[in-house]
């Protein structure tokens, strides 16, 4: 690996780092992710690079967000790849600790959201959320960024940090940068790499109806009918539905009718083993 896309692995170094960009008056970004980097967070950083002089990309698979039974130890890891990638779009530095510099042998604290972090995701992965908070405020703590971008595919995730944010009164700005998807429509994300070829041709499917019953929902056709149809019309394509679940936008709770809120279509199925997420906004 060159200089030209340096590789900091301690918190001490980065924030140095960070103290002489603001000792010239640029103003910083973050954008965390867990590796397995494609075009969806390239684009988080294009993003970044338009609201910010200078932009770290932390790459960290976060034990604490998944549960016994989940994928952490099969997680796709490739740093190597993944700063080649990012070469393509020039950040500054890429953040890569290792796991006892963020969670040191005697950590115990957690950062915990609590309403936004009771439903949907919340109710499916109870471990999640609080992983994901945690985390975040130490990459902030560690990174001090002035904004950070997050991704709409993980819409919930975006309302729980900015949550967070406020209560907690960080200094940062965050901004949602839109899902970017495959060519078939799928949403990009690391986990598509687990399906199967048959699995992978169907999964387009997915936002197919999500998209349709968004359509449904804004023409007036009743919230119950329209998702009842959805859900049909996954089960006969052969996924398991864990939600498919109409939104207010801002607070995630369960709305009856569209004619008045701002609404967000959010799902969340199996393929096989595979869990794929996906949401739509109902215009």
């Amino acid at each position: 690996m060159s200089t030209r896309l340096p590789v900091i692995r301690f918190a001490t170094e980065l924030r140095k780092t960070v103290q002489q960009w603001r000792r010239r008056g640029q103003k910083v970004a973050l954008v965390p992710t867990m590796g397995g980097l494609h075009d969806g967070h390239l684009s988080l950083i294009r993003l970044a690079k338009k609201h910010a002089n200078r932009v770290v990309v932390s790459v960290f698979v976060n034990p604490t967000q998944f549960a016994p039974h989940e994928d952490y130890d099969s997680y796709p890891r490739n740093e190597e790849r993944d700063w080649h990638k990012l070469l393509s779009v020039q950040p500054d530095v890429m953040y890569a600790p290792e796991v006892d510099e963020i969670y040191p042998h005697d950590f115990a604290t957690r950062v915990e959201v609590a309403g936004l972090t009771q439903t949907l995701e919340g109710i499916s992965r109870p471990h999640f959320f609080a992983g994901v908070t945690t985390v975040v405020a130490k990459l902030f703590l560690q990174c001090l960024p002035d904004v950070a971008v997050f991704g709409e595919k993980d819409y919930q995730q975006l309302l729980v940090i900015k949550r967070m944010v406020k209560d907690l009164a960080f200094p940062i700005t965050i901004l949602p940068g839109p899902t970017v998807r495959e060519g078939d429509s799928l949403a990009m994300s690391s986990r598509n790499a687990y399906l199967d070829a048959r699995e992978r041709s169907v999964a387009p499917q997915l936002y197919a109806v999500l998209r349709d019953v968004a359509v449904d929902l804004a023409s007036g056709r009743p919230v119950r009918e329209s998702l009842t149809q959805g859900k049909v019309r996954l089960e006969s394509a052969g996924f398991r539905i864990d939600y498919l679940e109409v939104r207010d936008s801002d607070t995630l709770l369960p709305i009856e009718t569209i004619e008045h809120a701002r609404a967000r279509l959010l799902a969340a199925v199996y393929l096989g083993k595979v869990r794929l997420i996906d949401n739509v906004e109902v215009a």
